[in-house]
């Protein structure tokens, strides 16, 4: 039991920092932050726009976090809102918010294909499949033991 909590903490501590250090050297290009990256790629898979709440639940990020990416990506031309100036208005990308978004795609796709390198795709529906279901249950247990709120 001790090795699997180690192997699963270890692998998902060091896919993280993995994860964080791409972000952050990819965008820098661009004039972005790691933090932007997670805000552009939902945007981009919702043309239609998402509010501030919807992000929050998307990127797994909290309100002020979302609220300064948010912030920090209108001021650089990236993002816009439709509406009120709200945490319910409706936000989406600029064109050249689109643009960065559409670059940065690339890199996810490149970054994807090249850490899955080596996987079938049963193997590839077999790992997401466990990952999720041990993030339910972690969650459902955090709730029923430690009674605390969503992440």
């Amino acid at each position: 039991m001790n090795q699997r909590f180690d192997a699963f903490v270890t692998g998902i501590t060091l896919c993280y920092k993995y994860i964080q250090k791409i972000k952050t050297a990819e965008v820098t290009d661009f004039g972005l932050k790691g933090a932007h990256v997670m805000c552009m790629f939902h945007l981009n898979q919702h043309p239609e726009g998402l509010t501030a709440s919807q992000l929050c639940t998307l990127c797994a990020e909290d309100k002020a976090a979302v609220s300064r990416t948010i912030s920090s990506l209108r001021e650089g031309g990236y993002v816009q809102s439709q509406g009120a100036k709200s945490y319910r208005a409706v936000l989406s990308l600029t064109e050249r918010g689109k643009a960065v978004a559409e670059k940065i795609g690339g890199v996810i796709s490149d970054w994807v294909s090249a850490c899955g390198c080596g996987l079938t795709e049963e193997e590839r529906r077999n790992f997401y499949f466990g990952l999720n279901l041990i993030a339910e249950n972690m969650r459902s247990k955090m709730e029923q033991d430690l009674k605390l709120n969503d992440i």
